[in-house]
C-alpha cells in the first residue's frame, strides 16, 4: 500500500507542481512591470534581428573561429541585444505595452 502512495504522489504533473516556484507577483508594481516587458520584447526582437542578419553573412575563407567563433559571435548578439534594448526599449515597445495594460484590466 506504501509504494502505491508512493508512486501516485510522484506522477510527473505533481512532482512539476512541487518543484516549480511560484512567480514573483509584478501586479502591485507597475514600474517592474514595464522594465521586465521592455526586457522581454526588446531583447526578443533585438536577439531575432541579429540573429537575422548574421545569417545572411556567409563564413570567410580566411580567418574562421569554428564553434568558437559561432559561441562568441551568440554571446556577442545577445551582449548587443541587452544594450540595444536599455538604449530605446521605451520607445519601441511603448505602444505594446498599453495594448497589454488594456487586455490585462
Amino acid at each position: 500500500m506504501q509504494l502505491q502512495n508512493l508512486i501516485s504522489s510522484n506522477t510527473p504533473s505533481t512532482m512539476l507542481q512541487q518543484a516549480a516556484p511560484e512567480p514573483p507577483s509584478l501586479k502591485g508594481n507597475p514600474t517592474e512591470l514595464r522594465k521586465a516587458f521592455d526586457q522581454f520584447v526588446g531583447e526578443a526582437f533585438y536577439g531575432q534581428l541579429l540573429g537575422a542578419m548574421r545569417k545572411t553573412v556567409g563564413t570567410p575563407a580566411y580567418f574562421y573561429g569554428g564553434r568558437a567563433e559561432e559561441i562568441f559571435q551568440g554571446q556577442l548578439d545577445q551582449t548587443m541585444a541587452e544594450q540595444m534594448t536599455e538604449a530605446g526599449a521605451n520607445s519601441f515597445t511603448g505602444p505594446m505595452f498599453e495594448l497589454f495594460n488594456l487586455q490585462r484590466n
